[in-house]
C-alpha cells in the first residue's frame, strides 16, 4: 500500500449512456431525467405505489419499476403521460449538437463490417 497510483480523470459527455458507447444514449438519458422527476413527485407527495396507482390509473407495478430505474419498458410518451397524470407539465427544451463520432461502442448496434 505503499505505492501510489495516479488517476487519469475524463471528462465526460453530459450522458453517462454515450460515455458507455449505447447508441441510443439520447433516449436513455432523456428516459432516465423523466423518471427521476416522476421519482421527486411520488416522493413530494408521500405517494406509495398503490396510492399513484389509484390517482394515475397506472399499474402499481410500474410505479415499482420506475423507482428502480428499470425503464425498458417505458417509452418518453407514456413517462410524460404518468407525470401529466400526477397533475404535472413537461417542458421540454431541444439542442441539437453534431455528433462528434459515430456511436461504435461496446453497447452500439452499428457494426462494422469485416474486411475480407
Amino acid at each position: 500500500m505503499g505505492r501510489k497510483r495516479k488517476l487519469e480523470v475524463q471528462r465526460g459527455s453530459g450522458n453517462v449512456f454515450r460515455d458507455f458507447g449505447y447508441a441510443d444514449a439520447d433516449v436513455r438519458q432523456t428516459k432516465a431525467i423523466l423518471a427521476a422527476k416522476l421519482i421527486e413527485v411520488l416522493n413530494e407527495g408521500k405517494l406509495s405505489t398503490r396510492k399513484a396507482q389509484r390517482l394515475t390509473g397506472v399499474d402499481q407495478a410500474d410505479f415499482a419499476r420506475i423507482r428502480s430505474a428499470q425503464l425498458e419498458r417505458f417509452t418518453i410518451d407514456r413517462l410524460m403521460n404518468i407525470l401529466n397524470r400526477l397533475h404535472r407539465r413537461v417542458e421540454v427544451n431541444v439542442r441539437l449538437r453534431r455528433l462528434r463520432q459515430p456511436a461504435n461502442g461496446p453497447h452500439s448496434r452499428v457494426r462494422r463490417a469485416r474486411a475480407a
